[in-house]
């Protein structure tokens, strides 16, 4: 579990400051998604997942 909350903090770190300094290149790409691949491992996943349906719901009921 140590090993998953440092990665994630590293990948998280490194994935923001590629957004903020550069476009996104496929280096950029790699560490989103190795990024997300230790989110989705993480005790958080579910709580993220849980966020975005209701998202996805509140946007869904929105009339226009």
């Amino acid at each position: 579990m140590v090993l998953n909350v440092s990665a994630l903090v590293l990948f998280g770190t490194v994935a923001f400051l590629f957004f903020r300094r550069d476009g996104l290149k496929m280096s950029h790409a790699i560490v989103c998604a190795l990024f997300g691949f230790y989110i989705a491992g993480s005790s958080i996943a579910p709580s993220i997942t849980a966020g975005g349906a209701s998202l996805a719901s509140l946007l869904g009921g929105i009339k226009f």
